[in-house]
């Protein structure tokens, strides 16, 4: 598509067919649950357009991104995004609706390890030990032998092709 000489148009909304189009099934208004959510400052946020409610929704850039949330107002919520501009990352401040606006669960595997960790290291420290709570690759199997007492081999072999006309 484009214009008369060729040209591809580019509109805020731009390419956005497929970027801001619900899933099968998903149609329709948001539920109350997505206006109940407290947001707070400091708070990780993902930024999801949905597509149906066009007000306060950020640019097409923006979607799938993760930021820190700067400032809350009445219904929109102030989020900084780290953004790639040509060879630097400059940080964006944009106000986006809470529609758009979804806590993000990045963090909840690292501070569920952290409370763990924690766990760890005051029952170590009371049996007066070192736990290491680093964490590690998964190591490669360690070398064993297959034993074939209970395991007899077995041998296999192409069947040969037998070519059977339709009756």
């Amino acid at each position: 598509m484009g214009n008369k000489n060729g040209n591809k148009t580019g509109g805020y909304k731009a390419r956005t067919r497929d970027l801001f189009t619900k899933g099968f099934r998903k149609n329709g208004e948001p539920g109350l649950a997505t206006y109940l959510v407290t947001y707070r400052k400091g708070d990780i946020v993902d930024i999801v357009c949905d597509p149906s409610i066009q007000r306060g929704q950020p640019h097409k850039h923006y979607h799938g991104k993760t930021g820190r949330v700067w400032n809350v107002t009445k219904r929109s919520v102030g989020v900084v995004i780290n953004k790639q501009v040509n060879t630097r990352i400059e940080p964006k401040r944009i106000h986006v609706r809470i529609e758009h606006v979804q806590k993000s669960k990045s963090r909840d595997a690292f501070l569920a390890r952290a409370k763990k960790n924690d766990q760890l290291k005051e029952e170590a420290n009371k049996r007066g030990e070192k736990v290491n709570t680093k964490r590690i690759p998964e190591q490669p199997v360690e070398g064993h032998f297959v034993s074939t007492k209970r395991n007899a081999p077995e041998y296999m072999a192409p069947e040969m092709y037998v070519f059977k006309p339709i009756d």
